[in-house]
């Protein structure tokens, strides 16, 4: 359990900072300094000598993703081999299927750059870093405690303000470390709401209603987050989908400790 805990967190994180490195390249409009030429570039061999720096840029987001990908499988394969739980064997391999539709959607990025291959290449990316958050997630479910729920829920509810504060509808110039932050704080925020909701589950009365909420309303809050600055039409339902899920999220984390403090008390 030791070893795969760690590929599998490693590989987590790997994930997590390709998806940043892919939102970077986008927004840089980097894939398009290959002039739709895909796997090669305009750099020679390997494309060991980038004539540009957004070749560069591009080259390097091909190099972090393919090792990725490397990871991807080893961890999916490690969790077979070790006869993990179910569960976190099924994650991985969920994880590890999306991985070759994520290298051609990543090819036609570059050979196409239509909005529809972008949008699918973006939520591939979500399936498998979702995939491997879960997987991480069960693989230390032991070690989690409803203490360790309650702060994770917490964490997530002040996130969800925060996301809001570092996207479209509040930041002036979207600039590529500003859509990486953005998207940063998107997964955390994911993240730390699944951890809340796995660490617990067993433990929670009624609130594990809020939580399965929040959970449910996260890519709809990714959506509208990436619609909002393309129609402002979108910003009340944008505005009401993120105060929803500070409220399931932040009323969760108060219901658990008050119900763990319930609980501890003598009788």
């Amino acid at each position: 359990m030791a070893r795969f805990r760690t590929a599998v967190t490693a590989t987590s994180v790997l994930v997590f900072l390709t998806v940043l490195l892919g939102v970077s390249t986008k927004a840089a409009g980097a894939g398009l300094a290959c002039n739709a030429r895909w796997p090669l570039c305009d750099g020679g061999f390997l494309n060991l000598f980038p004539a540009t720096v957004p070749s560069a840029f591009e080259w390097l987001h091909r190099v972090v993703a393919g090792v990725t990908g490397l990871a991807i499988l080893g961890t999916a394969a490690l969790a077979w081999y070790d006869g993990e739980r179910r569960a976190i064997r099924y994650a991985t391999l969920l994880g590890l299927a999306l991985t070759p539709v994520q290298v051609y959607l990543g090819r036609q990025t570059v050979t196409v750059f239509s909005d529809p291959i972008l949008a699918a290449h973006y939520w591939t990316a979500m399936g498998i870093f979702g995939s491997f958050a879960v997987a991480t997630t069960l693989a230390w479910r032991d070690a989690l405690t409803p203490t360790v729920a309650r702060r994770s829920l917490l964490v997530a509810a002040v996130l969800v303000p925060v996301q809001v504060a570092v996207g479209p509808l509040v930041v002036a110039t979207y600039t590529p470390p500003v859509q990486a932050l953005h998207y940063a704080v998107i997964l955390l925020l994911f993240a730390a709401a699944y951890v809340g909701a796995a660490a617990g589950w067993k433990t929670f009365g009624p609130e594990k209603y809020a939580v399965a909420l929040a959970l449910a309303l996260t890519p709809v809050l990714v959506s509208l987050g990436r619609s909002v600055f393309q129609s402002t039409s979108l910003i009340p339902v944008y505005e009401a989908v993120a105060a929803v899920m500070f409220l399931a999220l932040a009323g969760a984390a108060v219901a658990s400790r008050r119900g763990q403090m319930k609980s501890a008390s003598p009788a």
